[in-house]
């Protein structure tokens, strides 16, 4: 019997009220504005060999808000934003559901939207992650009871500087190569 290899370590974050400065129903890039040192946490977790990983619910789509496409278009401006601090979010995982929603095609119940575990579910599956190795940062309590769903540790951000939060979370195994300030 072999030795199974072991998957690859994540780091899956919440995005509004975790990465970004929570602006009910944000789909427009003019309305982002990053939160504290997110763009530095990010960095921190790429060069510590962390897939960097967004979860988030989206439930704008569900109540007519906005559509898929521009939940994907402001992903995709996050990581060309991201690019100017050196640094990248690996995949985006989001669930435009809600069961009470009014637009019919997303108004049903799903295993995606936190706190159940389908998007970390499904970046796992893509990824090939160690779970054990893994950790989710968000906001809300239902963020800290997905990651326990999903089998990965959570964490509950509340407010301060999220590069500190990660260092000190993970910093003990990363004493060297730190992040360029």
């Amino acid at each position: 019997m072999g030795n199974k290899p072991v998957g690859r370590k994540a780091i899956f974050f919440d995005r509004d009220g975790t990465l970004n400065v929570d602006k009910n129903y944000l789909y427009k890039v003019g309305d982002f504005e990053w939160l504290g040192d997110a763009p530095k946490a990010i960095r921190w977790a790429n060069e510590h060999d962390y897939l960097v990983i967004v979860v988030t619910n989206q439930s704008g789509v569900a109540r007519g808000y906005f559509t898929e496409e521009d939940v994907r278009s402001l992903h995709a401006w996050m990581n060309e934003d991201l690019a100017r601090f050196g640094t990248h979010i690996d995949a985006f995982y989001y669930c435009p559901h809600l069961p009470a929603g009014s637009v019919a095609a997303y108004a049903k119940e799903c295993d995606c939207r936190k706190p159940k575990p389908g998007l970390i579910e499904q970046a796992c599956a893509d990824f090939d992650i160690d779970r054990g190795e893994s950790l989710l940062i968000g906001d809300k309590l239902r963020d800290v009871e997905c990651a326990a769903a999903a089998g990965v540790r959570g964490i509950l951000y509340e407010g301060g500087s999220l590069l500190e939060l990660l260092k000190q979370t993970l910093g003990q195994n990363h004493n060297t190569g730190e992040a360029k300030e």
